[in-house]
Parts: C-alpha cells; sequence; structure tokens
C-alpha cells in the first residue's frame, strides 16, 4: 500500500488523496474496533458494516480515478476470499473464531486485495501468527489455559496492518 501511495503522488493527486482518506480510516476503526475486541470480545455490526461501503467507495475511487480497474477488481475478490475463507473456518468452529471476526476478514481483504496478491494472503498469516504468539505467551505465564478465548480481531487487524506496511 506504501507503494501505491508513493505511485499516487508522482501520478494522481486525487488518487493520493482518496487512498490517503481511506487508510487514515482503516487506522481509525482499526484501533476502535481493537480496543472494543480486546475489552469486550465483540466487533459491533454497527462499525464493521458501514465500513464496507466506505472503504469500497474510497478504495474503488482511487484505482478508478488512477486508471486501475485491476485494483477495483482485486480489492472486491480479496473482500469476497478472506470472508469466505473465514466463514468456513467459524463454520468448522464456531467457538473457536466468532462470525463478527468473519466480517472483520471481509472488510480488512478489501484494503489487503487492493494492495495486492501478497498482502491479502500475508496480512492473515501475520494475523495468525501475532495471535498464536500472543495465546502461548499467555499459556506459557499461567494466565490462560488451552481452552481460553482470545479477542483474535486486534490480531487480524495488526497482521493486515503489517502487511499494507511492509509489503510492496
Amino acid at each position: 500500500m506504501i507503494a501505491a501511495l508513493a505511485e499516487y503522488r508522482g501520478q494522481d493527486p486525487v488518487a493520493l488523496v482518496l487512498l490517503g482518506v481511506a487508510l487514515l480510516g482503516f487506522l481509525l476503526i482499526g484501533v476502535r474496533l481493537s480496543v472494543i475486541d480486546w475489552r469486550t470480545h465483540r466487533l459491533p455490526d454497527r462499525i464493521v458494516l458501514p465500513s464496507y461501503p466506505v472503504a469500497v467507495l474510497l478504495l474503488g475511487a482511487a484505482a478508478i480515478s488512477a486508471g486501475q480497474w485491476h485494483r477495483v477488481i482485486a480489492m472486491l475478490a480479496g473482500g469476497a476470499i478472506l470472508w469466505t475463507g473465514f466463514a468456513a473456518l467459524h463454520l468448522l468452529n464456531r467457538r473457536g473464531l466468532g462470525f463478527g471476526d468473519v466480517k472483520l476478514a471481509g472488510l480488512l481483504g478489501l484494503y489487503l486485495g487492493f494492495a495486492g496478491w501478497s498482502a491479502l494472503w500475508w496480512g492473515p498469516a501475520f494475523g495468525f501468527v501475532l495471535g498464536g504468539l500472543w495465546s502461548a505467551a499467555l499459556i506459557l505465564a499461567r494466565r490462560a489455559g488451552p481452552g481460553s478465548a482470545i479477542a483474535f480481531g486486534p490480531f487480524l487487524i495488526a497482521g493486515a496492518a503489517l502487511a499494507l506496511a511492509v509489503l510492496p
């Protein structure tokens, strides 16, 4: 995503502003959802669901302004792929992955798909690794057991942010 910002900076100021606003929205929503999920183990629909059309509008308009229709397709595909994959995981183990995480994954997939296929793969992978490391630390510190639940949303958001920040 940083590469897209740099590309738009020299190429299309409208796309640059739209992408900048989309990323600011990602940051603000990500922090808010992380705090809520950490405290309550809930990802409220009133925040997640309205974020979908906002992301599609801002990211889509940025891509169209820059003449990059492939990013629009990749963004929509990314959202669908992550939503479907996480929905399958939810159906396999409803107690292990909540449906709020499924909806969040679809939203993150829009951003990650826009950034590219490697971000779409690595964003969730980073999230699972971060969540696994946190869980292992809790177990080693005897603050959790094998059946304990953690808020997974903050790790999904952190993984997506990491992928958006470091991948080209």
